[in-house]
């Protein structure tokens, strides 16, 4: 879609981007959403104070509590949920030749 615009004339929304670190990660599942797919588990991670929600096909996260972390995100109604590949660690770049 050419300049970010939709059949309908909307813009589309821009994704929201976050960065903090990450003081709890609880896990549940797995979860089958359909026949044939993969198992998914859903990652409920604090960062900062907010409550974000992470699904993927991974049972552990190569994170930690204390970990940063960047990501991207959307908004809906049932809360905060990080796109899925979008999770990494934040490296600090005044550090990274360290």
């Amino acid at each position: 879609m050419a300049g970010g615009f939709r059949r309908s004339g909307q813009q589309r929304q821009p994704k929201l981007q976050g960065k903090g670190t990450l003081e709890k990660m609880e896990r549940e599942g797995p979860f089958k959403e359909w026949l044939g797919m993969p198992d998914l588990y859903r990652h409920t991670l604090v960062i900062d104070g907010d409550t974000y929600t992470y699904q993927v096909e991974d049972a552990e996260l190569p994170f930690a509590p204390g970990d940063k972390v960047v990501f991207r995100y959307k908004e809906v109604k049932s809360g905060k949920w990080i796109d899925r590949n979008s999770l990494g660690t934040w490296i600090d770049p005044s550090t990274y030749n360290q």
